[in-house]
């Protein structure tokens, strides 16, 4: 069940949708939201993105390679 993203929590590891030029999807890596930005949970990284949903990260959805679907 996905959330909206007004209540997203910060500092855990989130399975994020996102809407841009091919519809909405969800990233296939965990995410993690800091005060000021989006941060990728394995890297680090700094990601400028624009999510639209959130839920928690369950890495077993990615178990057999396939992508997952936002809308569920």
């Amino acid at each position: 069940m996905w959330n909206p993203i007004l209540t997203v929590p910060y500092d855990l590891e989130l399975e994020l949708a996102v809407l841009d030029g091919e519809g909405e999807h969800a990233l296939v890596f965990p995410c993690t939201k800091h005060l000021q930005c989006w941060r990728n949970a394995l890297t680090g990284e700094r990601i400028d993105i624009d999510p639209t949903h959130w839920r928690a990260w369950h890495p077993s959805r990615f178990a057999n390679g396939a992508l997952p679907d936002a809308r569920s």
